[in-house]
């Protein structure tokens, strides 16, 4: 059987994120024991745009920002989607970024 990829492997945790929750490239990165590959992570967010199930939007940089909005459809559609599920962005950041930060589990390799 085949690995799946690391790609499948980001969706798998971005799928996971929980409704009104966000979390960072980075900390997906660690998620998978592969801490240094937080950019390879926003690689594999901007890859994701064409699968329906993968919330790409709930995924921000470390500070809360929305680093990835450039990607969506529409000039605040990254924005539009979180604020619909109750998560307040002032000025592309996340207001009360700890509190809505999901951490992802580390997974069993």
């Amino acid at each position: 059987m085949l690995e799946p990829s690391f790609f499948e492997r980001v969706y798998v945790i971005v799928r996971q994120i929980p409704h009104g929750k966000v979390t960072s490239y980075g900390a997906i990165a660690k998620a998978l024991g592969t801490a240094r590959s937080a950019r390879m992570v926003g690689w594999a967010m901007n890859a994701s745009h064409h699968l329906e199930d993968v919330p790409a939007h709930r995924v921000v940089n470390r500070k809360g920002l929305l680093t990835g909005k450039l990607h969506f459809d529409g000039t605040n559609l990254m924005q539009q989607l979180l604020e619909n599920e109750g998560i307040v962005v002032k000025n592309n950041q996340i207001v009360n970024f700890e509190a809505c930060f999901w951490e992802p589990p580390l997974t069993q390799e």
